[in-house]
């Protein structure tokens, strides 16, 4: 393994996406990952088209950089190898209810006798010192509770959606490897490992409140919390004669050369523009001024306009056309590589640029139990053994019936 976390295990029990999005970038960092699923298999797998039916897109690229262990932790055999990884392990990481975890016997208390300095991080729905700590979650669940929907109806036509993205999985997912990276410091530094809890529900309600609680920081409260800028319903791509350009026309000097560009010298004696703080709060009905200015011109006659003013822009893409991006494609963003039992796969690159220790994606995502036997001899099983508990149903997957 190379990368900054060479040398680093991770125990990776998590399933669906905020902890396997975490766990991919610390394999992507370096980090030996070891993804023990259920013998039937993380349920992402099954999630969009693959070749084999067992590597849809969404579990390839949430779990590339891992080895697949599939053990069944309902069994004595399989705790046992569970535990049996947490002495060989850094870090574990979970996403089961802490209840859950407690009842199959591997709880904190549990990790820590197999290994004192283990970091113990659990990926959940909610703080366990609340009315909620026992409760699923999901992102749907966990947008709706932080008013995700609330805010894009405030900003559309009224009806409540969720946001087209998996965002609190993802949000929280990186607030996880945050912590992670953090505690392996600490650890460094005093030989202390720890249990640290990671909750959807607070770390989203941060993430959103961040930009929205306004004036509700206030006691008492100044308005009625809301950023009007994020809210304006004309916030978005702006129509143009022939097709949509985004635009952000944000500073004093950016608005001066809009109105000239726009032919819109009136605007300058408007009050509404006469500071960024005055325009924030007029923003909705200076965003439905500025989108009839650029219905009048095509796209490409707005571009040249923006470009020569210096004012931000650019087209907005689709699906399609982002992989086809003239920059994306220049810094060689979607590698094609070749999978063992999907074929050849578009990847995704590693965003982040290292002088040094450049992270890559070290081994494709895994198929189910890959990884069974190898990883059960390197923590000392014998292969009778592991032939026994394949027998018994504690070890599981295609590999180890191949």
């Amino acid at each position: 393994m190379t990368g900054p976390l060479a040398g680093v295990r991770i125990l990776d029990m998590t399933s669906v996406l905020m902890g396997p999005y975490a766990t991919s970038i610390l394999g992507d960092m370096g980090a030996d990952v070891i993804k023990l699923e259920a013998p039937d298999g993380d349920l992402i797998r099954q999630i969009g088209p693959s070749r084999s039916g067992a590597m849809g897109g969404m579990f390839m690229h949430a779990n590339r950089s891992k080895r697949s262990i599939a053990v069944d932790l309902k069994t004595p055999a399989g705790r046992e190898i569970a535990l049996r990884l947490t002495q060989t392990a850094d870090v574990l990481v979970y996403n089961l209810r802490p209840q859950a975890m407690e009842r199959l016997g591997l709880g904190y208390e549990a990790a820590a006798a197999a290994r004192a300095d283990i970091i113990y991080v659990g990926t959940f729905g909610f703080g366990q010192d609340g009315p909620y700590a026992a409760r699923p979650a999901y992102d749907d669940l966990v947008q709706g509770l932080c008013a995700v929907p609330a805010l894009v109806a405030e900003a559309g036509d009224g009806t409540p959606r969720y946001a087209p993205i998996n965002i609190a999985d993802r949000v929280v997912g990186l607030h996880a490897l945050a912590a992670i990276l953090a505690a392996l410091r600490h650890r460094d530094r005093t030989g202390e490992g720890q249990r640290i809890d990671v909750p959807m529900f607070e770390t989203m309600a941060s993430f959103v409140l961040g930009d929205h609680l306004g004036g509700l920081s206030y006691d008492p409260p100044l308005d009625q919390g809301g950023y009007p800028r994020l809210l304006a319903p004309e916030r978005r791509p702006f129509r143009t004669a022939d097709g949509y350009l985004c635009a952000v026309i944000y500073t004093d000097r950016h608005w001066q050369r809009f109105m000239e560009i726009a032919g819109r010298q009136d605007w300058r004696g408007d009050p509404r523009f006469a500071s960024h703080a005055i325009r924030t709060r007029h923003m909705a009905g200076i965003m439905k001024d500025v989108a009839e200015v650029f219905a009048a011109r095509t796209t490409v006659e707005w571009e040249e306009l923006l470009s020569r003013a210096d004012i931000p822009h650019a087209r907005m893409n689709t699906l399609e056309s982002l992989l086809d991006d003239p920059h994306l494609t220049e810094v060689g963003f979607f590698p094609v590589s070749e999978h063992p039992s999907e074929g050849a796969v578009r990847t995704m690159r590693v965003p982040s640029r290292w002088s040094a220790t450049q992270p890559q994606p070290s081994r494709p995502a895994p198929g189910l139990g890959e990884h069974s036997r190898e990883v059960l001899g390197e923590i000392g099983y014998a292969a009778d053994e592991i032939d026994r508990l394949i027998t018994a149903g504690a070890v599981a997957g295609p590999a180890c019936r191949d």
